[in-house]
């Protein structure tokens, strides 16, 4: 792997939406335990951890995947390693939620309602961080494009 001359923009971005999503994980973690501590005791409580986790750990594949497959920008195998990295965290996430659901289902110490709410409440905050990171952003519309040189004498 050649190292890349220039970092893409959307490293940063990335990061940053990494670092908020886990805040707002602890948040609803701790929103959702103390939640589901009132509605189903300690069961409601595991069911709020699992689901705050699970929920971060999803949405936190798509941007480190992106963020691991941008060190191969500038090479030649950039393209394909872009979207292989990419397609293979998206089957990644696919297969361990498939296990997850298989394990989880029908176990006596959770709560499904307070596992289902817990990650729907962290799939709509990821969503939510994605949004207003991006938007707080200042990276130009054009940022890793280099235009061709034109002689002065034309």
């Amino acid at each position: 792997m050649s190292s890349p001359t220039f970092q893409p923009t959307s490293v940063p971005v990335l990061k940053r939406i990494l670092v908020w999503g886990g805040l707002v994980a602890v948040a609803i973690a701790v929103v959702g335990a103390v939640l589901g501590g009132i509605y189903a005791g300690g069961t409601g409580v595991v069911s709020a951890l699992i689901g705050t986790a699970m929920a971060l750990v999803f949405t936190g594949i798509t941007a480190a995947s992106i963020i691991i497959a941008n060190r191969f920008a500038g090479s030649e195998l950039y393209v394909g390693a872009f979207f292989g990295i990419v397609m293979g965290g998206w089957l990644l996430k696919f297969v361990v939620f498939l296990i997850l659901i298989v394990v989880l289902s029908g176990q006596p110490w959770l709560n499904p309602l307070v596992l289902f709410l817990s990650i729907v409440a962290g799939v709509i905050a990821s969503l939510v961080v994605d949004v207003v990171v991006v938007m707080k952003s200042r990276v130009t519309y054009a940022s890793d494009v280099t235009l061709p040189q034109v002689p002065h004498d034309q």
